[in-house]
């Protein structure tokens, strides 16, 4: 629809969203499943984007009563339902800042982001607003439904511009604190521009687009990706209270979804679950998402009959500096993670700051071309300028992640760079080494990290969780036949020298590594009398 304007068109979020709900009153904007449904207990089915408009005008009109603005932050701990957009869209008409809640948090870490961002109100869910006021002292706390308390300090500034903050979304942590990314409304119509207009492989239009996500509104992918692409053509988001493996297909089903947005753990998932009808039973065009195993990437496509687009992305960079594989050859199998679009910059740099050649690993920097290098990026980390400044050192970004450029000028991904292991001179990404441990039928998952050695410099040192079906075997015999198997899986420097089994890994809510918290775990369990070490396998003749 070439007359649509632009979302970067408009000044925030509230009015780009009202816009398309003028021009499409009656297309749905969300629907709630019946399996999500039960759930939430909330009511299934759709609501229009008139219907959405209406509860979003009488919120803002009550919350601007209750003297909210510029300002202000808000807490949402409304997990993935439909009285999320409704709040938000409200509280960003008015310039009021987001400061969304991950449900899985407890009292010190909700103590620590009610204090950190200094949000005036929190809104939950029932179960859990007992919760935040323990970890507020003194916040005021009411659910989706309840009336609005007065601002303690009343706004004299009622509408917010691009340049506001529309969200504060804190990073999932997975080394030390999290830190909480200013999300300006440039940052969120531009997510909406780029997917409306990025086009290829993964194209959308205002043909009533359906997208499924099983990812939390607390993410940036959700909550900037997935509602800004469907209101940039009119169309509906389902989402989903989170990823269930089992129903996951007729989930595909019963919304009719065209487009769905995937992480990596999600395809493995699938793949070994049985073979069902319903899993090419689908309207979807394609999915959209990163980190798929690569060597499950061409199987998944061909079981399940769409193509997963594999991008790159952060909290910090946003769209602004997004690379994907929608245009050419995909590079299936391989980590390819696209080139960036002509208004994207990137470098990659080696430990000693010089430009890598092809194929050389190194660390992935992003900025935008044109005048302002930080368009469409996160505006800073909220109260810690020193981590700002060192991000964004010599005018790049820094992502901290490891990338090789290929002949045709895509990249494929290697790892966080904080992950990659050096033995004897040889880098080892984590990310490989648990790709393809996973793959092994005696291991539910595994997380690996280094871990010191005198003489290599580190060794690879992995904690597994073992499948049902290997758990009574003695830990030894274990160990000793997936070091044999290991043999014929990958180089022998990355098999594992030290395992242990255990029965959690950290994990963040998305399902990703806290590293932080595995280097702990390692560090603890190094000198443990269950860890085995496993070293003697790791010879370049072994048999």
């Amino acid at each position: 629809m070439s007359d649509f304007p632009d979302p970067l068109s408009f000044d925030c979020v509230h009015d780009f969203f009202a816009h398309t709900a003028d021009v499409y009153p009656e297309r749905a904007f969300v629907e709630v499943l019946a399996e999500t449904s039960g759930i939430y207990g909330i009511t299934a089915g759709e609501i229009s984007y008139r219907g959405m408009s209406e509860r979003v005008s009488d919120l803002r009109e009550r919350y601007r009563s209750a003297g909210y603005g510029v300002g202000h932050r808000v807490g949402m701990l409304l997990e993935n339902r439909p009285s999320f957009f409704e709040h938000w869209f409200a509280l960003n008409g008015l310039g009021v800042s987001i400061v969304p809640v991950n449900p899985d948090l407890r009292s010190a870490e909700l103590e620590y982001l009610i204090n950190h961002s200094e949000m005036s109100l929190a809104i939950a869910i029932s179960d859990r607003q007992a919760d935040m006021r323990a970890a507020g002292a003194g916040l005021a706390v009411i659910g989706p439904d309840d009336e609005i308390p007065e601002a303690s300090t009343r706004a004299t500034i009622q509408s917010g511009t691009r340049e506001s903050e529309a969200a504060l979304l804190y990073t999932s942590g997975t080394t030390g604190l999290p830190k909480g990314c200013v999300l300006s409304n440039t940052y969120f119509l531009n997510c909406g521009s780029w997917y409306r207009n990025v086009g290829g492989h993964c194209a959308i239009g205002f043909d009533e687009e359906r997208m499924l996500t099983p990812l939390p509104l607390f993410h940036m992918n959700a909550l900037a990706c997935s509602s800004m692409a469907m209101v940039a053509v009119g169309g509906c988001l389902i989402v989903l209270d989170r990823f269930h493996p089992g129903t996951w297909w007729q989930s595909v089903k019963d919304s009719k979804a065209t487009v769905v947005h995937y992480l990596g753990v999600m395809p493995a998932l699938l793949m070994n679950a049985p073979v069902t009808e319903l899993e090419t039973d689908n309207s979807v065009r394609f999915g959209f998402g990163a980190g798929v195993d690569k060597k499950l990437h061409g199987p998944s496509e061909e079981r399940f009959g769409f193509p997963l687009i594999e991008g790159w992305a952060m909290t910090e960079t946003g769209n602004g500096g997004i690379t994907v594989c929608s245009k050419g050859d995909r590079h299936v199998g391989t980590s390819n993670i696209g080139a960036p679009e002509p208004e994207v910059a990137v470098r990659i740099e080696n430990d000693a700051g010089g430009e890598c050649g092809i194929g050389e690993p190194g660390e992935l920097l992003v900025r935008r071309n044109g005048p302002d290098p930080k368009f469409g990026f996160f505006d800073r980390y909220l109260k810690d300028e020193e981590a700002t400044s060192e991000a964004w050192r010599d005018g790049w970004f820094h992502t901290g992640d490891i990338v090789a450029k290929c002949d045709d000028g895509t990249m494929v991904f290697v790892d966080r760079k904080k992950n990659v292991i050096r033995r004897s001179g040889e880098n080892i990404a984590a990310v490989e080494v648990e790709s393809i441990l996973n793959r092994h039928p005696g291991i539910e998952v595994c997380a690996v990290a280094a871990t010191p050695d005198p003489i290599r410099g580190d060794e690879v040192f992995a904690c597994i969780i073992r499948a049902d079906a290997s758990a009574g075997t003695d830990s030894s015999a274990f160990a000793d036949a997936l070091m044999q198997w290991c043999q014929g899986q990958m180089a022998y420097y990355k098999a594992p020298g030290y395992i242990a089994l255990v029965d959690k890994i950290p994990l963040t809510s998305t399902n990703k590594i806290q590293r932080g918290e595995l280097r702990k775990l390692v560090e603890n369990l190094r000198n443990d009398p269950g860890t085995i070490d496993a070293r003697r396998f790791k010879k370049r003749t072994a048999a």
